[in-house]
């Protein structure tokens, strides 16, 4: 499964010229069957969404599913969506037939504000493409390893983040981390440039199961990282060395 990171400059509050240009990337890469954005692609991480979030059936989300159908893809990132009155942090994974699994954000980034605003998810999400099982995770979940466990129920975790520049080795330890103790792959992207409020510089990469970096976006730039997904090597590892099967019985409460 050829997987491309878009570490896209995200244009404060205005989804057109954020699709426009995620759009014209997609079209370079025409051998490409998994693409993934940044949190919040469209508009940049708000923690103040009035005026900015978009509503669940928006233009964005038509885009998403138009540009998969298009090109036989999978298109996936993070969109504030306003539904209902609330406000989510909503993982929008649009498969090529136009089905659209969603997760909403868990773990809502208090330190920011963002769990005054928006209404927290409560489950997990897995979805499937090209027979790899995939976890769908946002940028602060990335702190919390029960939440993120493998229970042999994926064999990759996507992680979408604005994750800013002070916290930018936390964030590329943790990414390490979680591959090896989930011995799975792990696919993040981290936007760059500025928003009103934070600096960013990337730090996208895609990690194998030993935790080596397979691709990775340069910091600081605008830009894209490639790597091919083989499920193969996954399971001749976990077959030889079988991690999973020695974890500790406890769940989420």
């Amino acid at each position: 499964m050829k997987t491309i990171l878009l570490q896209t400059d995200i244009e404060w509050a205005n989804p057109v010229a954020n699709v426009r240009q995620a759009d014209a990337i997609i079209d370079r890469y025409p051998d490409g069957d998994l693409f993934i954005l940044p949190e919040m692609f469209s508009t940049g991480f708000c923690t103040q969404p009035q005026g900015i979030a978009e509503p669940a059936d928006c233009d964005t989300v038509a885009w998403m599913k138009r540009k998969a159908a298009e090109r036989q893809c999978a298109i996936a990132g993070s969109i504030a969506i306003e539904q209902d009155g609330r406000f989510y942090n909503r993982f929008h994974f649009v498969h090529p037939d136009g089905q659209v699994d969603c997760y909403d954000k868990h773990h809502l980034f208090t330190y920011g504000g963002e769990h005054k605003q928006f209404t927290p998810g409560t489950e997990r999400v897995i979805v499937r493409h090209d027979g790899v099982r995939i976890l769908l995770q946002i940028c602060y979940d990335l702190r919390f390893p029960v939440f993120a466990r493998n229970r042999k129920d994926y064999d990759m975790i996507l992680y979408v983040a604005s994750w800013p520049i002070p916290r930018i080795e936390v964030w590329k330890t943790l990414l390490r981390a979680r591959a090896i103790e989930n011995q799975c792959f792990v696919a993040a992207v981290n936007r760059t440039g500025h928003d009103p409020y934070c600096q960013y510089n990337g730090g996208s990469a895609v990690i194998d199961p030993y935790g080596k970096t397979l691709a990775a976006c340069a910091d600081g730039t605008a830009c894209e990282a490639v790597a091919d997904i083989d499920l193969t090597v996954l399971e001749a590892f976990r077959e030889k060395f079988p991690v999973l099967d020695d974890a500790d019985p406890f769940v989420r409460s």
